[in-house]
């Protein structure tokens, strides 16, 4: 029942404080002019708002406060999340370098992980367990602290990863928002498993209906025609609190994996992509699979739907699915991915060429 209540009080919080944000956006030009600041992967038209994540933020920030007791690992999980969402702001307001954003990210993560926040160890798809804990190294800095060098290095690029993977999955009205809740949730449903930091299983829960409930809130003003953006703030927020999320019970790495496999593969699609046209991983260009799927036809708000539905899909599965099970199950979506894409392309050929018969 709590659970319940802290996700509508974060619903409402957000819903009410996106009203004022969408003024004072304007007001301060923290806004997007496709005239004034051109941004290849951009798919909007206008003037759009941007600066949603500091809605998302204050709403997740004081149902925590109301409905969890504040222990390191939280105050932690919320100075990190300010610091991620202020440098949103800043680049809402005048686009950051994205390789100063991503130093920015794993100083963040790392942040985080120096609260206790870690992955001591991950489950084997094959059985059993794989220990991160082995190479500890003490510190007497600031008091008596262990780096778990392996733990924290991993926790460290798993965060920055998940703020990078799902922030680029924010392309379209309506498609962020939406799978970052539903993901959120089955998180939370997933957490009463077990947990294993120094923070309860019915905390953990809280925390992830907050989340979704932050998210959901900020939803309605997202959807098309969209009246704000998230905003660097709020697409890299989102991705960082799933990725902690995903660790505050040990083990639930695969089951993020699985339920974002649709942002993951299509972030590592791009970064092979950019490689490969040997163009900077860093540099945002027109190519996502929201992109693509524009370019065949599809409406922003079914891309939103599409996204949606295969994050409830894959929700539901990883609450049945164990171990192997889930490891088949991704490389599934993985292949169904794949296979996608490459029909994409090749419609996107097919009507190239009938413009090109249609013009000589």
């Amino acid at each position: 029942m709590q659970s319940f209540l802290s996700f509508f009080v974060a619903f409402a919080i957000a819903y009410v404080l996106t009203i004022p944000t969408i003024f004072l956006a304007k007001k301060f030009n923290l806004v997007t002019d496709k005239t004034k600041r051109f941004h290849p992967a951009h798919t909007h038209q206008g003037i759009v708002p941007r600066a949603g994540g500091a809605p998302i933020f204050f709403a997740i920030l004081i149902a925590t406060f109301v409905f969890i007791p504040v222990n390191k690992i939280m105050i932690g999980i919320l100075l990190a999340s300010f610091l991620l969402v202020l440098m949103g702001l800043v680049d809402d307001h005048k686009d950051i370098s994205p390789v100063l954003r991503f130093f920015g990210n794993i100083f963040i993560s790392s942040l985080v992980i120096a609260f206790g926040l870690g992955i001591p160890y991950i489950s084997n798809p094959l059985g059993g367990i794989i220990k991160l804990d082995t190479w500890q190294i003490p510190v007497g800095l600031f008091g008596q602290h262990t780096i778990w060098v392996w733990a924290d290095l991993l926790a460290v690029i798993w965060l920055t990863w998940t703020t990078n993977m799902v922030n680029w999955s924010k392309g379209v009205d309506g498609q962020l928002p939406g799978f970052v809740g539903i993901t959120a949730i089955f998180l939370g449903l997933l957490s009463q498993r077990f947990t294993g930091h120094d923070i309860s299983v019915r905390s953990v829960e809280i925390f992830s209906f907050i989340v979704a409930g932050a998210y959901l809130g900020f939803l309605p003003f997202n959807m098309y025609p969209q009246k704000i953006m998230p905003g660097y703030g709020g697409g890299g927020l989102a991705g960082f609190l799933l990725g902690i999320l995903s660790i505050l019970s040990f083990g639930k790495v695969g089951t993020a994996i699985l339920i974002l496999a649709v942002p993951l593969i299509d972030a590592t699609y791009t970064i092979i992509r950019r490689f490969y046209m040997r163009r900077s991983i860093f540099k945002a260009d027109w190519g996502h699979l929201h992109h693509r799927l524009i370019e065949i036809g599809w409406t922003k708000q079914n891309i939103a739907y599409f996204y949606w539905l295969v994050s409830l899909i894959l929700g539901i599965f990883s609450l049945f699915l164990k171990g192997i099970e889930k490891l088949i199950a991704f490389l599934t979506v993985a292949f169904l991915m794949l296979v996608f894409i490459v029909i994409i392309e090749k419609i996107k050929e097919i009507g190239i060429s009938e413009q090109t018969i249609n013009t000589q």
